[in-house]
């Protein structure tokens, strides 16, 4: 068995004869606990959450509107709370499922998982290392220490505490420190751009950024989102999205992020954090780590008391899901956010391993941990293992003002079981995270906070209406429009990210008929050309359902969080017919459905036929019909497969061109119509956001010549990914347990370990000229050594401040203060019930951790990041077309040198983009770093590199077109 697979998936015995040295080293192997004081994690028992649902349902302009949507005071208690009948019945028939599954002694799965595992099987690691050590981050943290070294304990507590849902303008809102100058802090959703807010960009998706593999548009699509931002008044993005990774190709959420490799969207994440930090904005990469599925992500969203468990064995860890948030915080990223679920059952933003042994001590992380939305699942407990800020404030329970912090996390403080010493590096983090961005600077920033309201669209409104309180209306909307040229950036990356799966000559095509660009046979009389499908047209409108919640008209985003209202959304077929518009040789008919009126003969005249289909998905607080966030499998949805099948069989008879045009969420599976002979030409658009048509037009005539590559794999069947990539759509357990045995085989990986053949593979991508790969030549620039330089001893010292415990008479409310309900605020009503008694810290809190020798700096080692050796290619383009090559360089680690470790057939560790004219060569160089040539070692629990043997570096055009190769 791979030693990176033993003991890591159960409980074992072993555990119990370690030596305390590897106890604590050994990265989430699991363990046999029988104390909650074990654990990582609080255990909290029918817990309730509610779905983010507030959105816009109409599109924006720049005057107000009266038909806001706002959603109704709860009317049911309990886990019913606001939910619709149909959540309803589905949760009885949940709990029905289990209570039947457990009564019966258990089948299936849940002969398995009978009986909630133990908690916290991740192994603690303590206590949270402070930040403050870089040099990248020395001056914030001196104006950081000054600042909080001034504050009383409520200003700190507000510093880290979310307001509540809907208390304040922003998704997310902290409070201020009033006395010494910090602002209350605005969050707002991303990642396509500003959600909730008018007169905004709505970008391409992270998936069509990623489509693009261009570095130089990863960078601008994050600066421009970050420029917008900033004239909204926002302080943080949640985004850029880099989990999920996207192992189950079916997952809700995988179109928020950049594509199913870890190296891929580490560039992208990379790129686009820099993007928006040299805005000043902060960014916020998410999510730590693992939440893969939407199905049980979170405690009663799916009707069940607790999220699922990703159980992932150590190597595959650090590999795949970690390696891009590596990236992020090499690029200085400002916040990570934690994730709903847990990790080796243990609750991501409880987990101690995870936030403060791999983010903190290996990767050297500097900025602050953030909660997703209701992901805090403890109190004392999540501030120990290394959570910084609460969002949205709420405990357990939407809108309830019941905080897990708030006065709580003050009551902590004084009874000591939360150290001082860790609020201060909570709070510290935060402000030296405002410092580094520049958000002190009050010509950017002017502290006022948002000029846009998420919960209402008219001019006035109260403050915060999340609270019943009786509150006096005051401006909220501004109307301020902050799209700019932004326009164009958004349709460079929709067109650079359309992927040409299929060309046989048909495109691209004229806006003249009477030319010959596209081989289409001409009768006498005009060009009869015939677009088919609903996701050709508008629908009724992108913003029809909240938060983009349905599938309806073209498809342009996913829904959830991740989604923004579109300003506009030009659409596929407004852009076709105005290319065509007044040309008398072209004749285009529109059928908008796809049940169009077949047997009324409409295909016979058409010859050339241009249909369009689609798949959605999105996050799991939203079904739309059976897609419950996860899609329920990945063939096209609306009998989308059956519209293109029909319409190839009666284009002309059978004898007309068929150009398919494909929006999706992730692959699709195309084997009943991609190898039909007048299938001529096939684009995959991803979600191309408000841009759609004109960015479509500009490929289908040859304005941009396609260079999308896919960023994941198209299999001829869901079974080709294998049995780690399917969705868990029921549950196994009480506590559902989701073991990523897989390990590293994901996606291409997979198909290359196991010999399938794929219908598409990953990187694939066609053009409309061809290139040429020669001469690889390999240079060393640094020899092979096992292991990294020394870690290096900190640059700095962190924070040190005043151990003492506040004043109690500080933290009681102030007197005539006037509350507003459900709001969550630092203070307390009394103080006489603190009692201040020893506290019984989890195990391990006081064991003096071993420093990673992973770690050292932002991003880990600073040798890691050291290049070590170079690859060279000449490209040459021998179309007559000038066109941007994308060449990719895929590595194999040496051969048969050892049988204890198991490597992949080839991982992607590197890709350009360039424009080369028509016969035009060009010499592309990639940097392959330490990090980039080693492998996690278990035993070592460090970056290590194969010294004997040869690598190979192998560089074409996709994962299985590679031409050229050369070792070292």
């Amino acid at each position: 068995m791979d030693s990176s697979k033993e003991k890591l998936l159960s409980p074992t015995d072993a555990w119990e004869h370690e030596d305390e040295h590897e106890r604590f080293r050994r990265s989430f192997d699991a363990r046999t606990s029988t104390s909650d004081l074990d654990s990582d994690l609080d255990a909290t028992e029918f817990l309730q959450s509610d779905p983010l649902t507030s959105s816009k349902p109409s599109a924006f302009s720049t005057q107000p509107r009266n038909n806001r949507w706002l959603r109704k005071p709860p009317t049911f208690c309990g886990c019913f709370t606001g939910r619709s009948t149909r959540w309803i019945i589905g949760c009885l028939g949940v709990f029905a499922f289990v209570l039947l599954a457990l009564s019966g002694g258990g089948f299936f799965a849940f002969n398995k998982y009978k009986q909630a595992p133990p908690d916290g099987l991740s192994p603690p690691w303590y206590p949270t290392p402070k930040g403050g050590t870089a040099q990248t981050w020395a001056e914030a943290y001196r104006k950081a220490s000054e600042m909080v070294a001034r504050m009383t304990l409520p200003e700190k507590v507000n510093v880290t505490t979310g307001t509540g849902w809907k208390m304040g303008p922003a998704v997310g809102n902290t409070g201020p420190a009033i006395n010494v100058g910090f602002p209350a802090l605005a969050l707002q959703d991303g990642p396509l751009g500003i959600r909730f807010a008018d007169n905004a960009t709505a970008f391409p998706a992270g998936i069509t950024v990623g489509a693009t593999w261009n570095k130089e548009l990863m960078y601008q699509w994050g600066n421009a989102h970050a420029i917008e931002a900033r004239k909204k008044g926002i302080n943080a993005i949640l985004g850029p999205c880099i989990g999920p990774l996207g192992r189950m190709p079916a997952g809700g959420r995988n179109w928020e992020g950049f594509g199913a490799d870890p190296y891929l969207q580490g560039v992208a994440a990379s790129q686009s954090i820099k993007g928006i930090q040299e805005e000043g904005v902060m960014a916020t990469i998410k999510h730590l780590v693992a939440n893969e599925q939407e199905h049980f992500r979170q405690s009663w969203e799916w009707g069940l008391p607790n999220g699922l468990s990703a159980n992932i064995d150590d190597r595959t860890m650090h590999e795949l899901y970690l390696w891009p948030f590596g990236n992020a915080v090499k690029a200085g990223v400002a916040s990570v956010m934690c994730s709903y679920n847990m990790i080796n059952n243990s609750y991501a933003c409880g987990n101690s391993k995870l936030l403060n042994g791999l983010l903190r001590d290996e990767m050297g992380f500097q900025g602050f941990v953030m909660s997703d939305w209701l992901a805090q699942r403890s109190g004392v407990a999540s501030a120990l293992a290394g959570l910084d800020m609460t969002m949205p404030g709420d405990g357990l329970f939407w809108e309830d003002g019941k905080s897990l912090w708030g006065p709580e996390l003050t009551r902590s403080i004084l009874n000591g079981s939360v150290p001082l010493e860790r609020l201060n590096d909570m709070v510290t983090r935060i402000v030296a995270a405002w410092y580094q961005l520049g958000q002190d600077d009050e010509s950017k920033f002017d502290r006022k906070g948002p000029n846009f309201s998420s919960w209402t669209d008219e001019p006035e409104g109260v403050f915060a209406p999340g609270s019943p309180s009786e509150q006096e209306s005051v401006p909220v909307n501004q109307y301020i429009n902050v799209m700019g040229d932004h326009a164009s950036i958004a349709r460079r990356i929709a067109a650079e990210g359309t992927v040409l799966l299929k060309n046989t000559g048909l495109l691209p095509l004229a806006r003249n008929a009477s030319t010959q660009s596209n081989q289409t046979t001409r009768r006498d009389g005009p060009l009869q050309i015939a677009i088919f499908g609903e996701d050709a047209g508008p629908g009724d409108g992108p913003n029809h359902c909240p938060d983009r919640g349905c599938n309806q008209g073209t498809l342009a985003s996913g829904w959830g969080s991740g989604s923004v209202e579109f300003p506009y959304l030009v659409t596929p077929v407004e852009a076709l017919t105005k290319a065509w518009e007044g040309n008398e040789d072209v004749k285009v008919t529109t059928y908008l459905t796809n049940s169009p009126p077949f047997q009324k003969g409409i295909l016979l005249d058409a010859e050339l036929c241009i249909v369009f289909a689609n798949a959605d998905s999105g996050e799991g607080y939203k079904a739309w019909e059976s897609v419950k966030g996860d899609r329920p499998d990945l063939f096209l949805q609306k009998a989308g497969d059956d519209l293109i099948f029909e319409v190839a069989q009666g284009c002309n008879g059978g004898e007309g061109d068929v150009l398919v045009v494909i929006h999706t969420v992730g692959p699709v599976v195309m084997e009943k119509w991609i190898d039909l002979p007048n299938v001529k030409a096939v684009l995959l658009a991803n979600l191309p956001g408000q841009e759609s048509g004109n960015a479509l037009a500009d490929v289908i005539f040859g304005d941009v010549n396609p260079s999308g590559k896919l960023p994941w794999t198209i299999g001829k069947s869901l079974d080709d990914y294998g049995e780690g990539a399917k969705v868990m759509y029921m549950p196994n357990g009480v506590v559902p347990q989701q073991d990523f045995s897989e390990g590293l085989y994901v996606d291409y990986r997979h198909f290359d370990k196991n010999g399938i053949e794929p219908r598409f593979e990953f990187g694939f991508g066609l053009s409309y000229t061809s290139f040429m790969f020669a001469e690889c030549v390999v240079a060393e620039l640094k020899p092979k050594s096992a292991l990294p330089a020394p870690r290096p001893n900190d640059f700095a010292v962190p924070p040190e401040y005043d151990p003492s415990i506040p004043d109690e008479e500080e933290v009681l409310f102030p007197e005539g203060f006037r509350k507003l309900e459900k709001y969550v605020y630092p203070y307390l009503d009394t103080v006489d019930d603190i009692v201040s008694e020893p506290y019984p810290y989890p195990e391990g809190y006081d064991y003096k951790q071993p420093l990673s020798g992973a770690g050292g700096d932002e991003g880990g080692n600073p040798d890691l990041w050291e290049t070590y050796v170079t690859v060279s290619v000449n490209v040459t383009n021998t179309g007559d077309k000038a066109g941007q090559v994308v060449p990719q360089l895929y590595l194999s680690y040496p051969k048969d040198v050892s049988a204890a470790v198991d490597f992949p057939v080839k991982v992607l560790r590197g890709f350009d983009k360039f424009l080369l004219d028509k016969y035009e060569t060009k010499t592309v160089t990639f940097n392959l770093t330490r990090r980039d040539l080693s492998y996690w070692d278990v035993k070592s629990q460090n970056w290590a590199m194969v010294t004997e043997g040869e690598y190979t570096f192998m560089v074409g055009q996709s994962s299985r077109d590679l031409p050229v190769s050369g070792t070292w």
